[in-house]
């Protein structure tokens, strides 16, 4: 019997046990259904040394990731298609088009339709794109690596845009970002739900996914060399520190794409740690690229206060960045507190450039609005007509 360390974030106070407790001996402390009732009675058992078997664990992790399968499964049948079930079902798609890998990776056609999908989805309502990426508290860690290529296309696009690089360009970046991490999708899932640090197995898979993503990609019929390029180098800097070859320079498509590839990682939540504020995540990012225009666009995107941001008034509400306006510091909110901070039923639109709701600052706990709804912020979104009769993303205007 192999055990594994109980972490103490497993145990759910109030809850049955899903396995046995071990000691480090293997000797039975508590059986699976035994209720922990308190934080004394957790400490007191991980201080005697609590463990469990690993292949119990396993098995008990395979059904909570396929019951929260058919949770999302039949969340999609009862919620109406809209915006946001959209872009809910993203990630979920993405899985389904990467589904065969390796042996069999989605045709060229494929790929460029789900970036051709994707990018119209953007255009339906860039704010609303902005606030999946930012609001990820709910978002299931099985699908970290789907979420994270799908939200480094979207920072990928909308930078390279603001730079206003020509069409061509912009969709190899794209492309290249859903694409990049082809052979660590799920290895990147299973890392998000680790409580320790990366093993030395998972270290060289992460190395060696570049290139193996390119021969992946030459495969499946593509021969954009930008789009390939950008993949095979986007983890190398021009300090020579990169991989996985040491390169010094980098082209531009590759260097852009590591900015989003890591700015996106930074803000997304992983079990072993918290995502890293907006602003933080901002201020480290403009220093590594030394003010370039490279990180001037992502910090220009995403704003001081960016959709999805928590944020208090001078009124005393706590209320949810809705929409950026032309002043970084004045976006429209959507408060979910009164004055007193206590929780509303309904939302209530406010101006920050008016004096008596002007943004404080940042809200660090974001409790309230970890599993809220975005219907409550932005009202229900219908799709466009053209989108209706789509089966991928919703196609439109940019905003």
């Amino acid at each position: 019997m192999k055990l594994l360390r109980l972490p103490r974030s497993k145990v759910r106070l109030g809850e049955p046990l899903p396995w046995n407790i071990r000691d480090e001996g293997a000797r039975l402390l508590l059986s699976r259904g035994h209720i922990v009732e308190s934080e004394e009675q957790l400490e007191a058992l991980l201080s005697r040394g609590a463990f469990v078997d690993i292949e119990e664990a396993r098995a008990v992790a395979h059904q909570e990731e396929l019951a929260e399968k058919e949770r999302l499964s039949l969340s999609a049948l009862q919620r109406p298609e809209n915006l946001f079930s959209l872009w809910d079902h993203s990630a979920a798609e993405m899985e389904k088009l990467m589904a065969r890998l390796p042996d069999h990776p989605p045709s060229l056609e494929q790929i460029t339709g789900f970036a051709d999908r994707l990018i119209d989805l953007v255009d339906q309502d860039v704010d609303m794109a902005l606030y999946h990426m930012v609001r990820q508290e709910s978002a299931h860690l099985y699908y970290y690596g789907y979420n994270h290529a799908i939200h480094a296309s979207v920072l990928c696009l909308l930078m390279a845009r603001r730079l206003q690089w020509a069409q061509p360009r912009i969709l190899s970046l794209v492309r290249a970002a859903l694409t990049m991490n082809m052979p660590i999708l799920q290895l990147q899932g299973t890392m998000a739900e680790q409580a320790e640090p990366m093993r030395d197995s998972q270290r060289t898979q992460i190395h060696a996914h570049p290139e193996l993503a390119v021969q992946w990609l030459v495969k499946a019929g593509v021969t954009d060399p930008d789009w390939l390029t950008a993949i095979a180098q986007h983890h190398e800097h021009s300090d020579g520190k990169g991989y996985p070859h040491g390169l010094t320079t980098p082209t531009e498509l590759a260097v852009a794409l590591r900015v989003a590839d890591v700015f996106m990682a930074k803000i997304s939540p992983r079990k072993l740690r918290s995502a890293l504020p907006i602003q933080e995540a901002a201020r480290e990012l403009f220093r590594e690229d030394h003010g370039g225009p490279l990180s001037s666009a992502v910090i220009k995107e995403f704003g001081l206060y960016p959709p999805g941001e928590l944020v208090k008034l001078s009124s005393g509400e706590i209320a949810v960045v809705m929409r950026r306006t032309d002043s970084v510091k004045c976006p429209l909110v959507a408060s979910i507190t009164d004055e007193r901070g206590h929780p509303t039923v309904h939302t209530v639109q406010r101006d920050t450039s008016q004096a008596p709701y002007a943004i404080v600052g940042p809200v660090a706990d974001k409790t309230l609005v970890a599993r809220m709804p975005p219907e409550r912020i932005y009202g229900y979104q219908r799709l466009s007509s053209a989108t209706a009769t789509d089966t991928g993303p919703a196609s439109g205007h940019s905003t």
